[in-house]
């Protein structure tokens, strides 16, 4: 596999990175990525960039195992490095865990916020907008409010609403363009049917996202349907964004074979491409066993790794906020100090790639294209998410265990990135 752009006699400064490549596609055990201002101009073997020119540019081979990824793309991130998004009331205290995250290989985030009141969303909507202006995130996700106090997690219940296709339109407008998804129940009254919340979060944009829901899969499928109806009608159709399920499994009616509930509706529609499915493959919100059995069921087209990290993540255990819930994190798990329930993951992406490749089994092609190329597809960025000429030049570079050495964003080295 090769191609290429940039002839090496080009006056644009070229620079190289080899590895084991990781493409959408292959893994090339002995690769070649060339960059030049920002973009990818070469991806193939060392040999083939050697025929092809970028002999002057050719790192000496990389000590063995050095592995080479396209920059992560976290559709779900509530924070990390001890700052949280929820809470953050400037963009400075944003940036801190949008930061941690970057230095981990995660070069395009999506920042995730949790339910809570009219006002407060609105102020934290406009200063994610902030956010992205800067080129920090790369969008904003609201997990709520119009969701199911049965399964509200480890969000706030009283701060749960009703579908309000108004407050859509002010979310949106006070988001400025950036915001890019929102979880919904699709059970809750006003959210499914004509001029629901549904209907108003495609018309200003944004993918629905089926989450925190006690549904049935009656209902489930309807609201599916309903979501794909209006995105055929909008401009999202021509970026081939598709809706989502919000972290599968977590916070959903279980699976049972007489009550099916939401899970079954979600791995149904992924299967035949309709939808995406978030997976925490961390190990402590999915089993093992559980991930394997969604790659082999959908594929890693229809599945995107997401960490829903929060403020721990990159920290030590301790006591954090999620909105206005206090959370314990012992051993590395996040649960609510009150009731116990599961508050959010403390991975970085890379981490959780690594926990689906050793823990899971699955193969790091898929793993890596869920992370990466099919979260890029979702918000409808083709210049990001991916080891192809053209794209980005958002690039990591990991040991054989892939844990990060170097990551680039736009070419750039980002700074301080851990060596282990």
């Amino acid at each position: 596999m090769t191609s290429h752009t940039a002839p090496a006699d080009s006056p644009v400064a070229l620079h190289a990175v080899r590895g084991r490549v990781v493409t959408p596609v292959a893994v090339i055990d002995d690769g070649v990525v060339v960059s030049a201002d920002g973009l990818l101009v070469f991806v193939g073997s060392h040999d083939e960039a050697v025929s092809s020119g970028y002999s002057a540019v050719m790192p000496e081979a990389p000590v063995e195992g050095t592995t080479v990824l396209p920059g992560l793309v976290d559709l779900h991130d509530h924070g990390g490095g001890g700052a949280s998004f929820p809470d953050a009331t400037s963009v400075d205290e944003a940036r801190v865990a949008s930061s941690e995250h970057l230095r981990h290989g995660t070069t395009s985030l999506v920042a995730s916020l949790v339910t809570a009141d009219r006002d407060t969303l609105l102020q934290r909507v406009a200063n994610l907008a902030d956010l992205a202006d800067a080129g920090d995130v790369v969008g904003i996700h609201l997990e709520g409010p119009f969701l199911s106090e049965v399964r509200c997690g480890a969000q706030n219940p009283h701060d749960m609403l009703d579908g309000d296709a108004e407050l859509v339109r002010a979310i949106a407008a006070a988001g400025r363009g950036y915001v890019r998804t929102m979880t919904v129940a699709p059970e809750v009254p006003g959210v499914d049917g004509t001029g629901g919340a549904i209907e108003a979060l495609v018309d200003s944009g944004v993918l629905p996202s089926v989450g925190h829901t006690d549904a049935t899969t009656e209902q489930t499928e309807e609201a599916i349907r309903t979501a794909l109806a209006a995105i055929a009608r909008s401009p999202l159709a021509e970026a081939g964004c598709r809706p989502t399920a919000t972290h599968l499994f977590n916070g959903m009616r279980p699976l049972h074979h007489r009550a099916p509930g939401p899970i079954a509706a979600c791995l149904a529609a992924a299967a035949r491409g309709e939808l995406v499915v978030e997976l925490i493959s961390d190990g402590t919100h999915v089993a093992h066993g559980t991930a394997r059995s969604v790659f082999d069921m959908v594929g890693s087209d229809n599945i995107v790794l997401v960490t829903d990290a929060m403020a721990a993540a990159g920290m030590a255990d301790g006591t954090y906020e999620l909105g206005p819930m206090a959370v314990t994190v012992a051993d590395g798990v996040a649960r609510l100090a009150d009731g116990g329930s599961i508050a959010g993951g403390t991975y970085h992406l890379l981490d959780v790639v690594r926990e689906t490749v050793a823990g899971a089994g699955v193969p790091l092609v898929d793993a890596v294209r869920s992370a990466s190329t099919t979260p890029a597809g979702v918000i409808g960025r083709a210049d990001i998410g991916a080891l192809e000429v053209g794209r980005r030049a958002d690039i990591v570079v990991t040991d054989a265990d892939l844990h990060p050495v170097r990551v680039l964003r736009n070419g750039v080295d980002v700074l301080d990135v851990p060596t282990a």
